[in-house]
């Protein structure tokens, strides 16, 4: 019972703060992996496979301390609960997402294109100089439906399966995975353990996310059929589900071609139905908003059996 109540707590806490504006922890940690990854890397002519050994090596490094040092201040008396509060709450990061996605909007309905890209391309990493009201709004929802999984439900996940160390590591693990995780010549090899790592961290939760999103949405029949037909042939094995399952119980189609750094990308499709517009970027954010409600419903039940 107490997992649960600290779940909803933290989600609370984020609900009214939001993430720390100075010095957030995961601004340091960014810091020191970067320190880590300057002495790691090696020269250019190192091997793919030393350099992926060294990119394992660093990961280990960053991660296994922080884990141990954040189990031994949890199990602490009466500093405990207050690290685990702190650790989850500095995990979660559903404010932050809807106001991200609702400045993306409220520039949309402005009629302000430049703003809104300027904005998206706070949330995502695809190219967003030339996009319109539509491929803006498009990106927007798929960065809501998938975040939902990285900033919420995974730290939640975690939290209840292994407590503070759990959610310790799968956020910092997640952060080394969007410094590291990216199929580019210098990324390529060095970053292959925390893009597998994250992949590990997020199967379970992913799905359960997709579930979820089916069971809130206003098509779950139609949720279901996009997640079991189209998430096999998303390139992410985790986000494929997440989105497609998103997509279908929003009635929405999204994926499609995009461009990353200046190549495009042919994604698949993904849902059916309308092309999003301004509007659906809300109901993605209320699509989250109310998948929340059901995992904090579910912790708590859990709780309350077995205490």
């Amino acid at each position: 019972m107490l997992t649960a109540l600290l779940c909803i707590g933290a989600v609370l806490l984020d609900d009214s703060l939001g993430e720390p504006r100075r010095r957030h922890p995961l601004v340091g940690f960014g810091a020191l992996a970067r320190k880590v990854e300057s002495l790691a890397y090696g020269p250019s002519a190192t091997g793919a496979r030393v350099r992926r050994g060294r990119g394992v090596g660093a990961v280990i490094l960053l991660l296994v301390p922080c884990a141990v040092l954040a189990g031994l201040l949890a199990a602490v008396p009466l500093l405990g609960p207050v690290v685990a509060l702190g650790s989850l709450y500095l995990a979660i990061g559903a404010r932050s997402l809807a106001e991200h996605a609702e400045a993306v909007a409220a520039a949309l309905r402005a009629g302000d294109l430049p703003l809104a890209r300027e904005r998206v391309g706070l949330i995502v990493s695809r190219d967003t100089g030339d996009l319109d009201e539509e491929h803006i709004s498009r990106a927007a929802v798929e960065s809501v439906l998938e975040n939902g999984c990285d900033a919420i439900f995974g730290a939640l996940f975690w939290f209840v399966a292994a407590f503070v160390p759990g959610v310790v590591l799968y956020r910092l693990a997640n952060t080394l995975d969007a410094m590291w995780g990216y199929r580019t010549p210098r990324y390529r090899d060095f970053g292959w353990a925390a893009a597998r790592l994250d992949d590990l961290l997020n199967w379970l939760p992913a799905r359960l996310t997709a579930l979820s999103y089916l069971a809130v949405g206003a098509t779950p029949a139609l949720a279901w059929r996009c997640w079991r037909t189209q998430a096999p042939f998303w390139k992410s094995p985790n986000a494929g589900p997440v989105m497609a399952a998103g997509a279908g119980a929003l009635g929405l189609a999204l994926g499609g071609p995009a461009r990353y750094r200046g190549e495009w990308q042919q994604r698949p499709a993904l849902g059916e139905g309308m092309a999003p517009r301004a509007d659906d970027i809300g109901r993605a954010v209320a699509l989250v908003r109310r998948a929340l409600r059901l995992w904090l419903a579910a912790i708590l039940a859990g709780g309350w059996l077995l205490a």
